[in-house]
């Protein structure tokens, strides 16, 4: 469960008290099993992705750790341990940097973080077409000034996500002002 304590840390992360059964082997019940507890609720936890609370990115502080409760016939013992941890949500009109992953004729893939972002050619400003024939294919302005490829650097929009038991999937723009391919201004210097 999770307890309504969500403290915002940024627009897209949040610090939320969450709580996780961790059960473990009794070789691992001696002196250091609070240690042994840490270990395998952030090998857990961490990198997970919840679809109602968002990416679980870290584990920050334990609240409790709860009695151990032995599980018949196996030895094994649950403990219930409650934690605070920051996590990653994307919102809607929210505006990211994410990296291109793959360019097509539909749009292009992008990532923000763990985020797996579409932005559809309908969402890519008219002045830029599909260029099938380039090493890699990208997008390219009329006039051949931006191009939009693969592990290039863009800033969109969040339109929208959808959001799975253990998935999030977010659709984006590009064709607003100040959106699309980043410039490392060393460049323009």
């Amino acid at each position: 469960g999770i307890n309504a304590e969500y403290g915002r840390i940024s627009e897209m992360f949040f610090r939320i008290t969450l709580e996780k059964n961790i059960s473990l082997h009794p070789k691992f019940l001696g002196p250091s099993f609070k240690s042994d507890l840490m270990k395998k609720l952030h090998s857990e936890i961490e990198g997970t992705c919840s679809g109602r609370y968002g990416f679980i990115i870290s584990v920050i502080d334990v609240v409790d750790i709860g009695l151990g409760k032995v599980q018949e016939g196996t030895g094994f013992v649950n403990f219930k341990v409650k934690y605070k941890a920051i996590v990653f949500r994307p919102f809607r009109n929210e505006i990211v940097d994410a990296v291109v992953t793959q360019v097509n004729k539909m749009g292009f893939m992008a990532e923000v973080g763990p985020l797996q972002v579409f932005v559809s050619r309908h969402w890519i400003p008219e002045d830029m077409k599909f260029d099938p024939h380039s090493t890699p294919p990208c997008y390219i302005s009329d006039d051949s000034t931006v191009r939009i490829a693969k592990d290039d650097e863009v800033r969109l929009k969040i339109t929208g996500s959808r959001f799975d038991a253990s998935e999030i999937f977010s659709v984006g723009s590009i064709k607003e002002d100040y959106l699309g391919l980043l410039v490392n201004a060393s460049v323009n210097s």
